[in-house]
Formats: structure tokens, C-alpha cells, sequence
């Protein structure tokens, strides 16, 4: 079959990388990854404890009629 991958292709594809890449390259990068799933796995977790928040609203700030203060003072 054209353009499947037998165990054998995929064997020497990693016998390939690891050459490559090197020994500890690799087994660090795949301990970045481990890491990540793990982090992420947490914070999933922690976002499920936590009740969601909610957004306060801010109050406008009012609005002045500049001629209402005015005769406001003037009555003063």
C-alpha cells in the first residue's frame, strides 16, 4: 500500500530522530511535554474548583448639566 506506514518505518523513523537529536535531547524534550500535560491537566483541574466570577459592573460616571449647577449656586 502506498503511503501507509508499517512498525518497521516507524522504527527506524525514531532510530532516525534519535540519532539526530541526540539521546538527551530528546528524552528532555519529551519530559517538557510530560510537564506540559501535567500543568495543564492542574489547571483544568483548578478552573473546576473555582466558581466563576462575575464581571462588576462599572457605573457611569454622571452626567453634570453645567447650567443646573448654575442656578443651583446662584440660589446659594
Amino acid at each position: 500500500m502506498m503511503g501507509s506506514f508499517s512498525l518497521v518505518h516507524w522504527l527506524i523513523l525514531g532510530v532516525v530522530l534519535v540519532l539526530v537529536l541526540g539521546g538527551g535531547r530528546f528524552s528532555s524534550m519529551m519530559g517538557d511535554v510530560a510537564k506540559g500535560i501535567k500543568q495543564f491537566k492542574k489547571g483544568m483541574a483548578e478552573d473546576d474548583d473555582t466558581p466563576p466570577n462575575r464581571i462588576e459592573a462599572k457605573r457611569p460616571d454622571p452626567v453634570i448639566d453645567p447650567a443646573a449647577e448654575r442656578a443651583r449656586d446662584a440660589e446659594r
